[in-house]
């Protein structure tokens, strides 16, 4: 349909006065969206060159006015256009009548409308906004008429239903209103409003009659419940308006629901205190306690030990046993107690081998090889044996959780009854072993794109899959959704009290950013003092629009509110010790359909990762700088036959054609971390026998070290000799920028009583364009003292810098350092990247040094620092050093390699000497 030509949508205050200068007439004017009032529209005009801008409001009717001068009075219209054809007349309040309009360019068609989940569909035409609640009843001019099928379809159901006073309505909206909806959603408005307003309007009468059951149902409740049964919550609240809403409406079924459920089982329950004899019970209702937790049976490993030695490893979680028996023999040779245990080697030129180091009572202690017959049975039996350290361990707090994070994108169909493979790591790819792939994780995050499910009923059928699986009646964390994106947080019952500050966010990046078709739910939240961040996405579809999902991940990055509010400043990938992102990427692989289906024929995956379009688009630095990713060993998990894993379906028939659809990794699961904290991967893949959709569920396991939450016994600084200091000898800076700014540091930690401050920088240069580069000495930097000044506190504490400009106050970058290599007496180097809004903007390095008092140095060994990797050849560390220090990040590939000062890449990544 035509749109008014003076609306204009949600350009700037500054657009619209650039435009009303350019047309240069008095009374010419244009119509915008409120900057300050969402739901409210800005009528500019100009008059005298000056722009003047009123306020168009709704009120509680949703009726439009003009904000004006005082005494005169305010004029109410149900659409826009009837408004501004009122105030094209003088004497209306305004400095002159709305004489010449000024008209919006014409715009290109989005080029997110594949309308690959049906919400999409195509682009719709613009339409003019009437109100902030209701929309016109008469056609607008030149709107397009009904389609021919949907008029068919409701001229025979007005001749064949028997609710002639709805069928009113309904064509009503089908006639005048249903193509204004798709517009409405375009524009930012969260329903479809021509719809709600159409049926609340229909279901008006309904109230009456449920009032009338509710009070009945309330009554019969009170009855056999009276000190339970409050009063109707709509009634306590005052609900009952006179112009019900369709969401009160909605309220009322839900009660009426609630009470119909509920029942039942007073009456049982009543019956049941008056008549105990009887032994009342429902049919099928007793389900009986809960199942306890299944006690994990004693896991046997066969494997070589020396060149041609067959013996049996018996792992027994429960009484914290390992037992070495020789094949064949009745007696085990050894038992080791956990206790005993000293240190497991991994060797990473051969997966599947192990060193086990034990302590014996009457010897020094004793080292032995084991070759497991795959590197699977090797991380299975290293997974059991850090299980049973952790639950024999006698700490109050765990220092190590697993972790389970999945994606799936549903296809918009109901799942299968079970989806064991799915959140037990079976499949295709990094799997769990079957003697570990029913350990009960600590805490699952799934993501789901396309999901058709309604929100509690899909959080409940994960907890009763888990509860069927794990024994384990899992507790729900959060659960955030956008349309069809969800996102489900659960967690063991004992961790409950252990997670805090729990935040969610949503972003919106389908149709012009408005619609939720496409974008991305997050979860925050504080595990005791370790952060956690996860963000479930769904990008624009199509191989050709890789810059288009480039762009989706930088609004996702930009517009997701998460994590602390004091570090809002901060790039959203340094606000969280782990952040974890997954979902429908949809990067595809740019290759043809041929060679895409001979490799992967022949597992031949490293040849499409090579054209994988996310690695590429990493490789340039475009997206997900300095996340990781598991190695892919599985095959590509998009565009399945559904129904079947056999087959690729690689064609997509369109109304506007055939489109291509090659088989990719769409969906894929990344993470980033604090420098020098324990995150470990244990398995990456799909399933292959969960066939509803066309996309296969992926996931992903991690074994992630936290720290407990720290609460200070006394003041800071109550005694002056057992302080901490962090000093600095000097700071570089490079940054990406034209500015000649003076810059600021400013210092954040959980380890410091409040965000430190620098002085402006005792350097500057700018010798190469489009780079400057800022120094600080000693002087300028504050000496920082964290609250608590053991080396095992300071040991896990981060800092993190942001380089400020004086002027304007905002960043140019920022970075993270970890304090446990910066412990020492003398002065130790750090160099980082730095970033900001999901851009690399420069380098750091320096030199700082981290001074712990001498009486508070003690410090122990983590649960997770007994497990180690060597190469075959190296011996195993007896005495590890304190501070192992890690080495610098290494220099992305797309970057040329450096050679003197005066090369760009130089100047950024390495610094200058």
């Amino acid at each position: 349909m035509a749109a008014a030509s003076w609306y204009h949508w949600d350009i700037s205050r500054v657009v619209a006065e650039e435009l009303l200068a350019r047309a240069g007439r008095d009374g010419s004017f244009l119509v915008r969206d409120s900057e300050s009032v969402a739901g409210a529209y800005a009528l500019c005009l100009l008059f005298q060159r000056h722009v003047h801008t009123y306020r168009i409001l709704p009120n509680d009717e949703g009726l439009l006015s003009v904000q004006t001068i005082q005494g005169i009075q305010a004029q109410c219209f149900r659409t826009l256009p009837d408004l501004i054809c009122a105030y094209q007349h003088p004497n209306n309040g305004l400095v002159t009548p709305l004489l010449y309009p000024v008209h919006r360019a014409r715009r290109a068609p989005d080029e997110d409308s594949d309308g690959e989940d049906g919400r999409g569909g195509g682009h719709a035409a613009s339409t003019v906004p009437a109100t902030a609640g209701t929309w016109p009843s008469t056609p607008v001019a030149g709107q397009t008429h009904i389609p021919q099928q949907l008029h068919q379809s409701l001229q025979e159901q007005i001749r064949s239903s028997p609710a002639s006073d709805f069928m009113g309505f309904l064509a009503e909206y089908l006639n005048h209103h249903v193509q204004l909806d798709p517009e409405a959603l375009r524009l930012g408005h969260p329903q479809l409003r021509h719809l709600s307003t159409t049926l609340a309007t229909a279901c008006r009468p309904l109230h009456s009659e449920i009032d009338f059951t509710l009070a009945g149902l309330e009554a019969l409740a009170r009855v056999f419940d009276p000190p339970v049964s409050p009063r109707s919550l709509a009634r306590e609240q005052g609900l009952l308006a006179s112009d019900p809403d369709l969401e009160l409406l909605l309220h009322k079924i839900s009660t009426v629901n609630h009470l119909l459920s509920s029942l039942e089982k007073k009456v049982l329950k009543s019956l049941q205190e008056t008549a105990p004899r009887h032994n009342l019970a429902l049919p099928n209702a007793a389900m009986g306690p809960p199942p306890s937790a299944k006690p994990l049976a004693v896991q046997r490993f066969e494997v070589r030990a020396g060149k041609s030695q067959r013996v049996v490893l018996l792992v027994d979680v429960e009484s914290g046993t390992v037992a070495v028996t020789k094949r064949g023999s009745g007696s085990p040779e050894e038992v080791i107690p956990q206790d005993k245990i000293l240190q497991l080697i991994k060797y990473q030129s051969v997966q599947s081998k192990a060193r086990l180091v034990w302590a014996r009572e009457s010897q020094k202690s004793l080292g032995r090889d084991f070759i497991f017959p795959s590197a699977r049975k090797r991380e299975a039996f290293c997974q059991l044996l850090q299980l049973m350290k952790i639950q024999h361990s006698n700490l109050d707090e765990p220092e190590l959780i697993s972790l389970y994070v999945g994606t799936w994108n549903m296809g918009s169909t109901p799942p299968p009854r079970s989806l064991a493979s799915w959140l037990t790591s079976r499949g295709l790819g990094r799997t769990q072993d079957e003697t570990t792939a029913c350990i009960p994780h600590d805490i699952y995050v799934i993501g789901t794109q396309e999901n058709s499910l309604g929100d509690r009923e899909w959080v409940e059928f994960l907890r009763a899959s888990l509860k069927t699986l794990m024994a384990i009646d899992y507790r729900v964390v959060a659960l955030q959704c956008l349309w069809s994106i969800k996102i489900v947080v659960l967690v063991k019952p004992e961790h409950e009290r252990r997670i805090s500050h729990v935040h969610t966010s949503s972003v919106k990046t389908g149709i012009a950013n408005t619609l939720g078709n496409k974008g991305a739910v997050g979860v925050s939240f504080l595990f005791n003092g370790t952060s956690f961040g996860f963000i479930n996405c769904h990008l624009t579809s199509g191989s050709e629009k890789t810059h288009r999902r480039n762009q989706n991940y930088s609004d996702i990055l930009h517009s997701l509110v998460l994590g602390d509010k004091r570090l809002g400043g901060f790039d959203l990938t340094l606000r969280f010790t782990h952040l974890f992102w997954f979902g429908d990427l949809n990067y595809r692989l740019d290759m043809g359909m041929e060679d895409i289906l001979a490799h992967v024929t022949k597992k031949e995956f490293q040849a499409l990762l090579a054209v994988d379009q996310l690695n590429l688009e990493r490789e340039k630095n475009k997206v997900f700088l300095q996340f990781s990713e598991g190695d892919i060993s599985f095959p590509p998990t998009y565009r399945y036959e559904r129904g079947s894993r056999d087959t690729y379906v690689w064609q997509k028939f369109k109304p506007t054609g055939v489109r291509i659809n090659v088989p990719s990794w769409c969906d894929r699961i990344l993470w980033k971390s604090y420098p020098e904290t324990h995150l470990v991967c244990n398995s990456y893949g799909c399933t292959d026998d969960i066939v509803t959709s066309d996309h296969s569920p992926v996931f992903a396991t991690f074994e992630v070290g936290v720290t407990s939450q720290f609460v200070p016994k006394q003041g800071p600084g109550s005694s002056p000799e057992a302080l901490a200091y962090i000093e600095w000898e000097s700071i570089e800076v490079i940054l990406k920028t034209t500015s000649r700014s003076k810059c600021y540091i400013e210092f954040h930690s959980y380890c410091l009583e409040e965000m430190q401050r620098s002085g402006e920088n005792t350097f500057q240069n700018c010798d190469i364009p489009g780079f400057l580069k800022l120094g600080w000495s000693a002087k300028p930097l504050p000496v920082l003292n964290p609250i608590l000044p053991d080396l095992e506190y300071l040991g896990d504490q981060h800092l993190l810098l942001s380089i400020k400009g004086v002027e304007s106050c905002e960043s140019y970058g920022e970075c993270c350092i970890a304090l446990r290599s910066m412990i020492g007496s003398t002065a130790q180097q750090f160099e980082t990247f730095l970033f900001h809004r999901g851009e690399e903007t420069g380098s750091v390095h320096g030199w700082m040094r981290v001074r712990v008092p001498t009486e508070r140095c003690s410090t122990r060994e983590r649960l997770y620092e007994w497990i180690s990797f060597e190469e075959e050849d190296a011996e195993p560390v007896t005495d590890a050093p304190l501070r192992p220090k890690p080495p610098l990040q290494s220099r992305p590939r797309s970057l040329p390699e450096a050679t003197d000062y005066t090369n760009p890449a130089y100047f950024i990544f390495e610094g200058v000497p």
